[in-house]
């Protein structure tokens, strides 16, 4: 298959799973850290991490931490490990290299680093269209345009930090469901009288909504509807939402035309991950990392 060199300037995210740390680094640090791991440690930080001669110390690891939330705090340990033992293998091979990182807009130095050592430094093989036409076929009932929602509304406005004012709408916005269950003709009365969007103007109708169009805490919810007065409000940053669906439509399945750009991104951006996941572990055994283990 023919190579190409990666010319996106977007940047590549890494996604690796994060190794399990030494057996003797989750000793030390569960003694060190028994209540919480991510509180400070008293002086100086210890070090059970290292990329060649460069300590990861457990202070950078717990300021990282918090970009890593999981359940278990040694989940989120490894990862903000596994992401700092990453970071620090790229920048080093891009000095080995000489490649400059000038950060584009939006992007951080971490970022402008990745994109140009897989711009410079990999083969990413190229997708052809033997390879985009495989995928559309086994993969069509999950491409299609898509689905479609008309909706109204009535939108019982508080703020995210006011409790009291949220219990509040979400109170009230159960009683406007009750009434209107026996009276579904009011909608448009009661969002003209109790909603703080601007849609109460047309008595709470949104209009057509496609996935992506709202909120995403919105988006979530409002898909998960079927067509009718929703049971419960629907909460999101703004508040709390009396739902109505009035009409669903599925989308229409896409040609393989038409979803042939999809299925090129999606899969040029599997490839390269697959190429840097490649390249990292190649760069590890190059400078050497103890402490930790980066995933298969």
């Amino acid at each position: 298959m023919s190579t190409s060199r990666a010319t996106s300037n977007r940047a590549i995210p890494i996604v690796m799973d994060a190794g399990a740390l030494s057996d003797a680094s989750v000793k030390a640090a569960a003694h060190d850290h028994a209540d919480d791991p991510s509180q400070p440690l008293a002086g100086p930080a210890p070090v059970f991490v290292m990329v060649g001669d460069t300590p990861i110390d457990e202070a950078e690891i717990a300021r990282e931490m918090q970009f890593h939330r999981a359940d278990d705090p040694h989940e989120a340990r490894q990862a903000a490990a596994t992401t700092l033992v990453i970071r620090e293998l790229v920048r080093r091979e891009c000095e080995r290299l000489r490649l400059v990182a000038e950060p584009e807009e939006g992007e951080t130095e971490d970022e402008a680093r990745v994109r140009v050592l897989v711009a410079q430094a990999l083969d990413v093989p190229a997708v052809d269209d033997a390879a985009l036409r495989q995928y559309f076929e086994a993969n069509q009932a999950r491409l299609h345009h898509p689905d479609g929602l008309r909706v109204r509304h009535i939108l019982l406005a508080a703020a995210p930090s006011d409790i009291a004012a949220r219990r509040r709408a979400q109170q009230t916005g159960e009683e406007l469901i009750g009434a209107l269950r026996a009276e579904p003709d009011r909608f448009i009365e009661f969002a003209m009288r109790h909603s703080a969007c601007p849609s109460r103007d047309q008595g709470g109708e949104l209009g057509w909504i496609e996935r992506g169009d709202t909120v995403p805490e919105f988006d979530r919810q409002l898909f998960m509807l079927k067509p009718g007065m929703a049971g419960l409000t629907v909460e999101t940053r703004y508040g709390h939402h009396v739902v109505e669906v009035l009409e669903r439509v599925a989308g229409e399945p896409l040609s393989f035309e038409d979803a042939r750009a999809r299925i090129a991104a999606y899969m040029e951006t599997q490839a390269q991950q697959n190429a840097l996941h490649q390249y990292l572990h190649i760069l590890a055994q190059r400078y050497g990392v103890e402490g930790i283990a980066l995933g298969d």
